[in-house]
């Protein structure tokens, strides 16, 4: 078992920039393979980084602005988030698997809570 706490967001004015956290617990933390993904209102869960022993990924809609990166000693995984639009605001949540990363929600079975980011016009 993996327990996943998010937290970091908050209120920004586009163009900003907030850093996102999740800290893990339970299981060894080294070898999941960690991911992000947010859901704005009406709409389904996007993906947004992920990272694993391979390396990391980014949705299109990101690349350039966002960086996901691991600290295994604190057992957390970030997502740096510079230039941010109001397309932006969504809840965002961190998840785990024990394999590659991928894009598909659906293959991750352990979940944080979610932390609001709001980025005002």
């Amino acid at each position: 078992q993996v327990q996943l706490v998010d937290s970091g967001g908050g209120l920004v004015q586009a163009g900003g920039s907030l850093r996102l956290s999740c800290a893990a617990s339970g299981r060894t933390f080294s070898s999941p393979a960690m991911g992000w993904f947010r859901q704005a209102p009406a709409k389904g869960r996007e993906f947004v980084a992920a990272i694993s022993g391979s390396g990391d990924i980014y949705a299109d809609s990101v690349k350039g602005r966002f960086t996901i990166s691991r600290d295994n000693a604190k057992n957390t995984v970030y997502l740096q988030m510079n230039s941010l639009k109001p397309e932006d605001t969504a809840l965002y949540y961190c998840a785990a698997r024990w394999s590659k990363a991928t894009m598909s929600p659906n293959d991750y079975p352990y979940w944080g809570q979610g932390t609001q980011v709001t980025v005002s016009s």
